[in-house]
């Protein structure tokens, strides 16, 4: 494997790990947000709601971009700017000032995760074997981290400017100075949509991906209900203590980790349509034990099955559509990214309405119904045999081109 395939690989993985962090202290921090700009409960879902909205946007421009522009100069020049938006959130004292910097974060955000996997997708076809969950592990160690560095601004009462400042100086300058090392593939994926001849690749057909799509809306409606709803389910209908209650989320966020720290070695043991099938019917169970759950401590239970169930859908539905097209595979990465946002959307609220007109034990079944759809498009994650050789992966190639740093 040459020294460009490692530090490739090494700083994405780092550009993972800062957008884990980003995003946890802005998500972590919003009733600190609400306080410092005086926004009422009634406007603040249309601010978060923005963020997810505009980050669509901005993944839908990074498809049109990336026919002219490496995914690595976007991910360079964006990371930065979601970094800097975030101490902007922090900094400001005015509502005007808010919604810029929050325009700013989601449409950037949107361009960086959009770029991450693409590159991530790109690298996995240059090494020839799934390396894909191992991004989205560094993704949620940078959300352990964010959250522990929050809960530290929260319990010193530090201003959140005074708890932004540190981490952005430290990881600024450090994702720029890694940016020099991101590898793009120098195949058809770098072409966005253009289509490859006779058995390089196809053009982008978004109903070919639309079965990827569902699974990346439901994977997101499951995350996004354990993130907004795990604390109030267990305080409110298990009975939990306050405190009790702010575990599920860190317990989830670990499982998380480990099920992408060794999901990898899953895939290239049994093959994506076995460890994606599994994925479901554990995530599955998870809200079923979660909706039945006579107590606390078998909640808890059920949020850990989520984390090891849920944790690896996201990241082999991004490599499935490299697989499914390898001359436009960027384009996908773009369209497919936007249904991340889609089910971000979806999920809180839906669970809410459900919970606040039925039950919040019956709102877990919705997304535990959801979560076994997969199951019927598993299919779509099958390694393509006239691409990737025998068994699940093909032999390794260092053909990646240029760094990024060479262009």
């Amino acid at each position: 494997m040459t020294d460009v395939l490692r530090r490739g690989r090494g700083s994405l993985a780092f550009s993972f790990l800062v957008q884990g962090v980003a995003f946890a202290l802005l998500v972590t921090r919003i009733p600190a947000i609400q306080d410092r700009y005086g926004v009422s409960d009634a406007l603040l879902p249309a601010f978060l709601a923005a963020v997810p909205i505009l980050a669509g946007v901005g993944s839908v421009t990074t498809e049109r971009l990336v026919k002219r522009v490496r995914p690595s100069r976007l991910l360079r020049w964006s990371q930065p700017v979601v970094l800097l938006a975030l101490l902007g959130v922090g900094a400001g004292e005015r509502m005007v000032e808010l919604g810029v910097a929050l325009a700013a974060f989601g449409l950037a955000v949107g361009v960086l995760d959009a770029s991450m996997n693409m590159l991530g997708v790109s690298l996995q076809r240059s090494y020839g074997r799934s390396i894909m969950l191992s991004f989205h592990a560094a993704y949620s160690l940078g959300g352990i981290v964010g959250a522990s560095l929050a809960w530290v601004g929260a319990h010193w009462h530090l201003a959140l400017w005074v708890s932004y400042l540190p981490v952005v100086l430290v990881l600024l300058p450090a994702v720029l100075v890694g940016s020099r090392w991101y590898a793009d593939d120098r195949g058809g994926a770098a072409a966005g949509g253009a289509e490859e001849p006779a058995g390089e690749g196809r053009a982008l057909v978004f109903k070919w991906l639309l079965p990827l799509c569902l699974v990346m809306t439901v994977a997101y409606i499951g995350d996004s209900t354990v993130s907004n709803w795990s604390a109030k389910y267990l305080q409110d209908v298990l009975g939990s203590s306050e405190q009790m209650a702010t575990v599920p989320y860190n317990v989830y966020m670990v499982t998380t980790l480990l099920g992408r720290a060794i999901g990898d070695l899953g895939v290239r043991r049994f093959g994506a349509v076995a460890v994606v099938r599994g994925g479901a019917l554990v995530a599955a169970s998870g809200f079923a034990v979660v909706a039945a759950a006579p107590g606390a401590w078998v909640g808890m239970l059920g949020f850990t099955l989520l984390g090891l169930g849920l944790c690896v859908l996201v990241p082999q539905t991004f490599a499935a559509a490299g697989r499914l097209f390898p001359g436009a595979s960027d384009a996908a990465v773009a369209r497919l990214n936007v249904f991340n946002y889609v089910g971000f959307l979806i999920g809180s609220p839906l669970v809410g309405a459900l919970g606040d007109l039925w039950s919040y034990r019956g709102a877990m079944l919705v997304p535990m119904v959801l979560v076994l759809v997969t199951l019927v498009y598993a299919r779509s994650f099958e390694t393509q045999p006239d691409r990737y050789g025998g068994g699940h992966e093909r032999p390794r190639t260092a053909d990646v081109g240029r760094g990024s740093n060479g262009l």
